[in-house]
């Protein structure tokens, strides 16, 4: 997922930022001295300690203990909140997601089908853009969610389908991977693309194969193919960019995210996040990682370094590589050919969006400048590629300290889990996704087998290493407790269990969105768990994540990030 924002340096923009001055709200502060006494208290510190009271100084935990140790440190002045059996946890760390994305809502249509939407059919897609044109007539056409084996037809929109609606407005709607678009007939003569327009490198432009020649793009637009729709259709302006940024920070909050992720951000975008962070429009503390295509030369050459635009609570811990695409859009990068046959290819197997000769290139360069970094990969072929070339790079230029983060990994088979062991590669596995496409990879993507071991937190526990989860919002909603329900449970929207073997524990899962995703963005030294000298990134949760009988149902009725209240259940 991507978004560009049209930022001029301008007199407009410049006075913009001074208004946003003037009227930005001043944080909530923290009290000097609180308590939280007779609750659950989930630590996530290294032997997982669970005590009953916890006392924050300020911004930051002070001491963790018993109601009776706690309550001795009570004065006049002292905040004391009674849990009464609740559970009080760190606040959730996003560990790959694209904040702000959720909030597009405010300026796109929202197409997804269920369990996720309600689009069930062409018919109804098609009339949810109709309702946007007329409503918000300016500008690109824009939509998000929509998942052509949910909808009826079992197929993508094409551009005929979309010049229903506007013959001369460009229209572009992604596909709920954030892989594809398809687009109408204006927006592809807007973008330069036609007949004689030749599939560009990590990316495929779908033709109609009833055209005269068969080149006729039909107006799916795959992978690298879509980048300049993404530039178009997104290249969003500061008033909608604070808008979206304002509904995607109070969306996080009330899901108890303190922590978030803007992975893959592109840099228009990235230079807005910052000056918001300092005007406090959002609370959260946010890990940006830059496309490494937008920046590759100026990184490379050491001309420029990601942490150059660190602001507020902005942090940049890692560069991002796009290798490969998204299994359920069929340009995940296999070994093995998917399972029903793409177009009726029995050996089709999806391709890299990242050669592999760029691929050794890119991180071979990164070690060099000792810039960390993450990779997105789906398929098991594209997993390889890039284990190889952390492999060449680890012996050319060693790094022991490199941490390598695989984004998603999503079909990584057991012997590349044990060679992530050996070459200090950590996952962040996307495991909602066995709830949410669990049967679609099983009966159409993977088959049954494969698909059983989508997202194997099971082996990468078995093999010792330390790995996060996570929602891929806006892909799927921003809920945490969805993530640990999944990691625990692995069963699918069917009702059926994907891979009993790969199923984790309560403990286990819960660090996969604390203090392991805290870990995986060097912030594990200031968040991701409740000990004395840490700061106080809080949620209390209506019930406890290791007893409850299913964890989605508990509610998150506080959140704190830094010892300040900005989230309360009304």
């Amino acid at each position: 997922m991507t978004y560009r924002v049209g930022l001029l340096v301008s007199a407009a923009f410049l006075l913009g930022l001074y208004l946003l001055f003037q009227i930005a709200t001043r944080p909530p502060e923290a009290p000097e001295h609180q308590v939280f006494v007779n609750g659950q208290i989930l630590t996530m510190n290294a032997e997982n300690r669970v005590v009953e009271a916890l006392s924050v100084r300020g911004a930051k935990v002070s001491r963790v203990g018993s109601t009776e140790e706690i309550l001795a440190e009570v004065t006049d002045k002292t905040v004391v909140t009674d849990l009464r059996g609740r559970t009080l946890m760190p606040g959730f760390v996003d560990a790959h997601g694209h904040f702000p994305g959720s909030g597009q809502v405010v300026f796109s249509t929202d197409l997804n089908s269920p369990p996720i939407g309600n689009i069930e059919d062409m018919s109804q897609l098609l009339e949810r853009l109709k309702d946007a044109h007329e409503a918000r007539p300016d500008g690109w056409l824009t939509g998000f969610g929509y998942d052509d084996t949910l909808l009826a037809e079992g197929r993508h929109p094409t551009r005929e389908d979309l010049d229903q609606i506007s013959a001369t407005r460009p229209i572009a709607i992604g596909h709920v991977s954030g892989h594809l678009y398809a687009v109408n007939s204006a927006a592809l003569a807007e973008i330069g693309i036609d007949e004689s327009t030749p599939d560009p490198k990590g990316g495929v432009i779908q033709r109609d194969p009833t055209s005269p020649d068969g080149r006729r793009p039909n107006g799916v637009l795959e992978e690298t193919a879509s980048r300049q729709v993404l530039l178009k259709a997104l290249d969003i302006g500061i008033t909608d960019g604070i808008r979206m940024t304002t509904h995607a920070a109070r969306e996080y909050l009330q899901a108890g995210v303190t922590t978030a992720s803007a992975g893959g951000m592109p840099l228009g975008l990235a230079k807005l996040l910052g000056p918001l962070s300092q005007l406090n429009v959002f609370p959260q503390r946010v890990a940006l990682f830059p496309l490494l295509e937008e920046v590759e030369s100026e990184v490379l050459s050491g001309e420029w370094r990601p942490e150059a635009m660190a602001a507020g609570r902005l942090s940049l811990p890692r560069v991002k590589i796009i290798a490969d695409g998204s299994i359920q859009g069929y340009t995940g990068y296999l070994s093995e050919p998917y399972y029903e046959p793409y177009k009726g290819d029995v050996l089709y197997r999806g391709y890299p969006s990242v050669s592999r000769d760029d691929l050794f290139r890119q991180v071979e360069g990164l070690h060099i400048q000792k810039i960390q970094y993450a990779i997105h990969v789906n398929g098991d072929a594209s997993v390889e590629d890039a284990l190889d070339a952390i492999e060449a790079a680890q012996q050319s230029q060693p790094w022991p300290d490199a941490r390598p983060l695989f984004i998603h990994a999503q079909m990584s088979r057991e012997d590349q889990i044990q060679r992530m062991a050996q070459l200090g590669v950590t996952p962040s596995f996307f495991s909602s996704h066995t709830y949410y496409w669990g049967d679609r990879h099983a009966a159409i993507f993977m088959g049954p087998e494969r698909a059983a071991n989508m997202s194997p937190a099971g082996w990468a526990l078995d093999a010792g290493i330390r790995y996060s989860a996570h929602a891929d919002t806006p892909v799927t909603p921003m809920l945490p407790l969805q993530v640990v329900w999944s990691q625990v449970n692995r069963i699918t929207t069917g009702g059926a269990v994907l891979g009993r073997h790969q199923r984790v524990a309560p403990m286990a899962a819960l660090r996969a969105v604390t203090i392991d995703a805290a870990w995986q963005v060097f912030m594990d030294d200031s968040v991701g768990s409740l000990e004395p000298g840490k700061l106080a990134d809080m949620v209390v949760l209506s019930g406890s994540p290791l007893e409850s009988s299913d964890v989605r149902e508990l509610l998150v009725e506080r959140t704190f990030i830094g010892g300040a209240e900005v989230y309360t259940r009304r």
